[in-house]
């Protein structure tokens, strides 16, 4: 039966085309990345799940005043296995991150473009590889009639890249009845592309906004200002004494240390000649879970004063998002160890447990107690001008799910 099942999807790669066809074409962006939300994607998946006779279909929609619609959807399916009792749940994300500077992508982001066995498009990899991985083991179940031992469970969630308060945060917190305490939950979400990397562990996440504020004045006497793009310049420099105070190392994870990394700029004053009284800019800290990140937090603060004395400029440090590391998942765990299996049975190789400084729905899980595991076969074009994913490593990754469905 299982063999069955595992040559169907093997036999899927047209359906997986135009598949990903459909969901390139449709950018589900956040509004705070500019964009209208999740509803459009949201209803091909839910219209496709209908069409591949998955009855079990559900939408959960999340109020967001920011969007037109009023809310952000996510969508929940299920199909019945042997023991009702315990459920797989692959939980994959709708939303994808903008196309960036579109002049770097050698095709149009938002239409599919193939070479062989790779295909190319935004959010090809970051997630619809793992949905449509999800989606051709629902297929493939339903065109076979064949019953797994447990339930299979899908859902596919708004709001990943900006924080999950309108996506699985909220579907646990106000829907706490979707799940049992038997439930296991797959997040195709993280992976390598030798497919060898179980991720059991994430580390903190902090976003800092740096406000530095001096005083505007004419470019050709500085004197009668205080330039704060030369105050933010010394603040960005001084984050990296970060990596000398918080300075551990921690095997589990790769990097095996915490990282603290100056990213997004905002813009200060429009015109050459004028002294900016104002720049802003950000900090992406992934920090390992020895350090609280309250202590993270008071070494930025120290910090960022002595910069401001030294400056003349006033440093405001205001925290954007905020996840402390979850408990790890177990790594003698029996779900652990099947996925291993899995892995070994489709792909040949012997997988090994990691943690990661990415942030994955899977700390949302282990905070609430749940056993999370996240994997999948990515060649780590997320987020990148020219994203891509390969199609023989999604099939591959579907068979991997299926396995986890039968004893």
């Amino acid at each position: 039966m299982l063999q069955t099942l595992l040559d169907h999807i093997a036999g899927q790669q047209d359906e997986l085309i135009d598949l990903q066809k459909h969901l390139v074409a449709i950018p589900a962006l956040g509004p705070s990345n500019g964009g209208q939300g999740e509803k459009a994607k949201a209803a091909f998946l839910r219209d496709y799940l209908k069409k591949i006779n998955i009855e079990n279909v559900s939408e959960i929609h999340i109020p967001d005043t920011r969007v037109a619609c009023g809310y952000r959807p996510s969508i929940v399916a299920r199909i019945a296995g042997k023991d009702s009792t315990r459920t797989l749940w692959i939980i994959g994300h709708i939303d994808i991150v903008p196309a960036g500077d579109e002049t770097l992508w050698r095709t149009p982001p938002f239409e599919l473009h193939r070479d062989g066995d790779l295909i190319f498009g935004r959010g090809v990899e970051d997630n619809h590889q793992g949905l449509t991985a999800a989606l051709l083991v629902g297929k493939g179940l339903m065109d076979l009639s064949i019953v797994p031992d447990i339930n299979l469970g899908l859902i596919f969630v708004a709001d990943e890249e900006t924080g999950s308060k309108y996506g699985l945060d909220a579907i646990i917190d106000k829907h706490p009845e979707l799940f049992a305490p038997t439930d296991l939950f797959l997040i195709p979400d993280s992976g390598v592309p030798t497919s060898d990397m179980i991720e059991i562990a994430e580390k903190s996440q902090l976003w800092v906004k740096v406000t530095v504020t001096g005083k505007q004045c004419h470019a050709s006497t500085p004197q009668e200002g205080i330039n704060s793009l030369r105050g933010a310049a010394a603040m960005i420099l001084a984050v990296d004494e970060m990596h000398q105070k918080f300075s551990a190392s921690n095997p589990l994870f790769s990097p095996p240390i915490s990282t603290f990394s100056p990213t997004k700029k905002e813009a200060n004053v429009d015109n050459i000649n004028t002294l900016p009284g104002k720049d802003v800019f950000y900090i992406d800290s992934r920090i390992l879970p020895e350090y609280p990140i309250d202590t993270v937090l008071e070494e930025l603060e120290r910090i960022s004063d002595r910069v401001g004395r030294e400056y003349q400029v006033a440093i405001c440090c205001e925290t954007v998002q905020r996840e402390d590391a979850a408990p790890p998942t177990d790594p003698n765990s029996d779900f652990v160890r099947g996925l291993a299996a899995a892995i070994k049975k489709i792909y040949k190789v012997e997988a090994t447990t990691q943690g990661i400084g990415g942030g994955t729905v899977a700390a949302i899980l282990r905070r609430k107690g749940y056993p999370a595991i996240v994997w999948s076969t990515l060649l780590n074009y997320a987020h990148q001008p020219n994203e891509r994913a390969s199609l023989t490593n999604t099939l591959k990754d579907s068979q991997v799910m299926a396995c986890m469905l039968f004893n």
